[in-house]
């Protein structure tokens, strides 16, 4: 009777060790996103500077509502002290500009109100603001932000 009991002891730890070890999970492997930020100044008729900084999500191959931007605008000591920008979109990637047909533009287009914004891509670590019609300014290297 003792053996028996013992046995049946045995197998009921057994089986709630099982129960509470539970399964294990595996942990889930996150898919990881490319994220590039760049900074810059760009000039101010008012103000000593606009800092500027834009990350983009996402990769030129990915699909279209996966490439996302924020862009946040400071100025630097301006008379009327206006409040931070920032804008939230999607960005596109264009082909090409008047001067040169193979190079890459980024168009980021904020969702709502918002200006859109084109960067020239002058490398992999710079971008150059420029205008909708896709053409540089003449002050085009005050107007760079780089890769951070």
């Amino acid at each position: 009777m003792q053996l028996r009991s013992l046995l049946a002891g045995s197998a009921m730890l057994a089986l709630l060790a099982g129960c509470a070890s539970g399964p294990m999970e595996q942990p889930q492997e996150e898919e990881a996103t490319a994220q590039t930020s760049y900074q810059g100044s760009l000039p101010c008729r008012n103000c000593d500077g606009i800092d500027l900084d834009v990350t983009m999500v996402g990769e030129e191959m990915s699909a279209a509502e996966e490439r996302t931007f924020t862009l946040n605008a400071s100025y630097r000591n301006h008379p009327q002290n206006p409040p931070d920008e920032n804008y939230e979109g999607n960005w596109e990637v264009l082909s090409g500009t008047p001067s040169n047909p193979d190079a890459t533009v980024y168009e980021l287009t904020p969702n709502g109100d918002g200006q859109v914004y084109y960067f020239l891509r002058i490398d992999e670590s710079t971008l150059e603001l420029i205008d909708p019609e896709r053409r540089r300014f003449e002050n085009g290297e005050t107007l760079q932000l780089t890769r951070q």
